[in-house]
């Protein structure tokens, strides 16, 4: 094995650890929210950014280049992403007025939702 085979496997196993702590991350904030009960405070955006960047790494993977270490990387990261967009989506605090009245949520369709997580928040209508 070469050095520069050497360099790859090395930086290639530094990848799929970063791409699992990062992966941590987001399971530890879907946590926190299903513990608190509410994802007030967490952002609808930030979430729907940090999965397009993984869902793009991995049609990069599949159509340009096969790299095992990418791939890796980004499966265990998304999964978690995934799952905290879940929490946020169960956890947000919708729109359920008058409050005094009505005891249950109603919660709009995962399709709305996710819409209206990409209106910026002056022209969007609350959920």
């Amino acid at each position: 094995m070469n050095m520069k085979e050497q360099l790859h496997n090395i930086l290639g196993i530094i990848l799929i650890i970063t791409g699992i702590l990062d992966g941590l991350k987001y399971h530890w904030s879907a946590q926190k929210i299903e513990s608190v009960k509410t994802s007030k405070g967490h952002s609808r955006k930030f979430i729907n950014v940090a999965i397009l960047n993984d869902y793009i790494r991995l049609i990069y993977f599949i159509f340009i280049k096969q790299d095992i270490y990418l791939l890796l990387s980004s499966i265990f990261a998304l999964i978690c992403m995934f799952e905290m967009c879940w929490k946020i989506y169960i956890y947000y605090p919708y729109k359920t007025y008058p409050r005094e009245i009505r005891n249950w949520v109603i919660r709009p369709n995962i399709f709305k939702y996710l819409v209206n997580s990409w209106i910026p928040n002056r022209t969007r209508k609350k959920l």
